[in-house]
């Protein structure tokens, strides 16, 4: 299995580890409830080093852009950041990722960690424009500082004013003594915060720098379990769960990440254009258990009726509202907020309800 600069450290402080996209990654430490509350009321750090990192550069980067992604990458300028994904051919989905632009013709993707062969290659095997592509993903370490109490630890470590890095913005500075640090005000958790790229020979600096800040507001590391119940609590999409090659953005709700501006013409245009004009058969839900259970991916999801009508795509028991909530694609007629389902868990089929996301308001 392969490493991330921190694997030392979960070891040490008795995380349990286990495999992630090849990486030997901590899964919980003080347990996934504590965790996900400390991020939801404190401040939590995850090790996020896995993530893969590519440039994109030169005059003809954003055209390149524009072709391998749905959003509308001109409309970025430097320090913003924007969410989008690589559509495929077929209508799915090859990953979903960030784009951070540094300067006019220079950008930074962040892919998932899972699929860092699979879109270097759709990356290469794309770029007739002749982009400049050079994969970082072994030369960047990544921490996400998350939770209310974020911006108040880090900002101890540096003269930048954090509180003016506004969502979906990132700057380059010094952290913690460190120079060339990457400092983007996105996360996966909802709770706000930061998560800060740099060289993985600063690892131990940054890490030890941020829990000493951190100590006053009982900041603690935090393992992939709380990363996904804190995710799906946000109803935000895990690739290879709620999103594939086989899901268009469309009917997983991120039309609003697919832009069909004049002169972008990205790969399957057509096809997600016409979905978007016409509707889709099925979309992606939330729902809420009403009967005790809790719901996990993989499990049947059935009409009141009797019919089958999907899978779950995403199940967990909420930390916050102790309720089952999960995720999965449904006929788009039985996709209204209200509309009763039940969820067969382990033969006993269980009412729910779908419900808008996010299911943490």
């Amino acid at each position: 299995m392969k490493h991330t600069p921190f694997t030392e450290k979960h070891v040490a402080l008795g995380a349990k580890m286990h495999e992630f996209a090849g990486y030997n990654m901590p899964i919980e430490y003080s347990g996934i409830i504590d965790e996900h509350l400390t991020v939801c009321q404190a401040v939590g750090v995850f090790d996020v080093s896995h993530m893969g990192e590519f440039w994109v550069k030169g005059p003809k980067a954003l055209d390149f852009l524009q072709k391998v992604t749905s959003n509308n990458v001109a409309a970025l300028t430097p320090g913003k950041i924007q969410y989008t994904c690589f559509p495929n051919e077929q209508g799915g989905i090859v990953d979903d990722l960030l784009v951070y632009q540094y300067e006019p013709q220079k950008y930074l993707l962040v892919v998932n960690a899972a699929n860092i062969e699979k879109d270097w290659k759709w990356c290469v095997d794309h770029n007739t424009e002749g982009a400049v592509l050079e994969n970082a993903s072994h030369h960047m370490a990544q921490l996400a500082v998350q939770g209310p109490q974020a911006l108040a630890t880090l900002q101890k470590l540096t003269r930048m004013d954090l509180s003016a890095i506004h969502y979906y913005t990132f700057v380059v500075g010094e952290m913690a003594g460190v120079k060339e640090v990457i400092v983007s005000n996105t996360g996966y958790t909802g709770a706000g915060g930061f998560e800060l790229y740099f060289y993985p020979e600063h690892a131990d600096a940054i890490w030890n720098a941020v829990f000493e800040a951190g100590q006053e507001f009982g900041i603690k590391p935090v393992g992939l379990g709380a990363r996904d119940t804190l995710r799906l609590e946000m109803g935000f999409c895990l690739y290879g769960n709620d999103i594939d090659d086989t899901t268009s953005p469309i009917e997983a709700g991120l039309g609003w990440i697919t832009k069909f501006v004049e002169g972008k013409n990205f790969i399957n245009r057509a096809m997600l254009e016409k979905q978007k004009q016409e509707g889709v058969s099925r979309k992606l839900i939330g729902f809420e258990m009403i009967d005790r259970g809790i719901p996990r991916q993989g499990y049947e999801l059935y009409a009141a009726a009797g019919d089958k009508i999907g899978v779950v795509t995403s199940g967990t028991m909420s930390p916050l509202s102790k309720l089952g909530i999960g995720m999965g694609y449904v006929q788009t007629e039985l996709a209204l907020p209200g509309t009763e389902l039940y969820v067969d868990v382990r033969g006993r089929k269980l009412k729910a309800k779908v419900v808008k996301l996010p299911f943490r308001k």
